[in-house]
């Protein structure tokens, strides 16, 4: 099955290694007002549409989130 995948990079201080693994679990946030459950629900719609959702270091500094879906 083909599909489609979008990255959204940025060049700002990127993610701890330690937290990636807690970024899609719902109530987990870094910031101090947050509800942690923007990427939690974002994660939710892309695989409700048979896609998928991740975040990977940025080699030249930051993070990139990557998404896939059906092209069809």
């Amino acid at each position: 099955e083909e599909t489609v995948e979008i990255e959204i990079c940025d060049h700002g201080r990127g993610i701890d290694p330690q937290l990636e693994g807690n970024l899609f679990t719902p109530f987990f946030s870094t910031k101090p007002d947050g509800t942690g459950l923007g990427l939690h629900i974002c994660r939710s719609i892309v695989e409700s549409h048979k896609g998928r959702l991740w975040v990977e270091a940025n080699p030249e500094g930051g993070s990139i989130f990557r998404f896939t879906l059906p092209a069809a």
